[in-house]
């Protein structure tokens, strides 16, 4: 930008941009970070479902996904990165940046890593991903913490003849206590079929009892999230909980045309 005037001798303020050589071109990420290279889907060992992050859970589709050049988990059908919002997985849209940066609308990708060992899709997020305020993030509590990604178990529902047993139930032990006698004590089966307004996804996974731990829905979708676990609770989990958190990936074969550009 140059100002100019009526005085030759006035100082010009000019605005100076860095030389084209002096700027270095957007870097390229070539780690798959254990994902395989090109397309490839997902699916869960504990409910052999394919993972579908456009509807946010588990079913028989073919969502299919990528490592972009920038090293983040992508979806092919939207060409969108995967982020995570509220421990669901999201397709986030790029976006300018905004300030205080990080926040929920501006901020970086987090990594999706798969371990073949162990079979695991663990999360690194750059930043505390539940986005509290600065004095409450600072104590960096959120890094103590490993982030995996898992399927909800669904229970299936109670049938007419479990509701009515359950109606019985409840007469029998309020008839009893008009007769002055303690009533029974709320069940983990109540409370997993809606006695006590609490669901699936209201439950922390490592206060999942035997009872929360079925998943006999016939429904064909599950729920996924990203939970954090220390590495004692992680280690402390139920063979179902380690299930869920166990996945594979399915390549696609890549074909070229004469063209030369690769296609499923």
């Amino acid at each position: 930008m140059v100002i100019t005037g009526d005085d030759a001798d006035e100082p010009k303020n000019e605005m100076q941009l860095p030389s084209t050589d002096a700027v270095a071109p957007l870097s390229v990420e070539l780690n798959s970070y254990g994902f395989p290279q090109g397309y490839f889907m997902l699916r869960s060992l504990g409910t052999s479902r394919l993972l579908d992050v456009a509807q946010g859970h588990l079913e028989d589709g073919t969502d299919v996904f990528f490592i972009d050049i920038s090293g983040a988990l992508s979806s092919r059908h939207s060409g969108h990165a995967i982020d995570v919002e509220k421990e669901r997985l999201v397709l986030r849209h790029r976006r300018p940046v905004s300030y205080p940066f990080p926040n929920v609308y501006s901020h970086t990708l987090p990594r999706f890593i798969y371990h073949p060992e162990t079979k695991e899709i663990t999360v690194i997020f750059a930043s505390d991903p539940s986005f509290a305020s600065r004095r409450d993030s600072s104590s960096g509590a959120w890094k103590e913490k490993t982030y995996y990604l898992t399927s909800v178990p669904v229970r299936q529902p109670p049938t007419i003849i479990d509701n009515a047993s359950a109606l019985i139930n409840s007469a029998y032990t309020t008839s009893l206590s008009l007769f002055g006698k303690a009533g029974s004590k709320a069940t983990p089966d109540q409370v997993f079929d809606g006695e006590i307004d609490l669901t699936e996804n209201d439950l922390a996974e490592q206060d999942r009892n035997e009872a929360e731990e079925i998943d006999d829905s016939l429904e064909p979708l599950r729920p996924v999230k990203v939970i954090a676990l220390t590495a004692e609770e992680a280690a402390n989990a139920s063979e179902q909980a380690k299930s869920r958190r166990q996945w594979e990936f399915l390549p696609l074969r890549i074909s070229k045309h004469r063209t030369g550009m690769p296609s499923q």
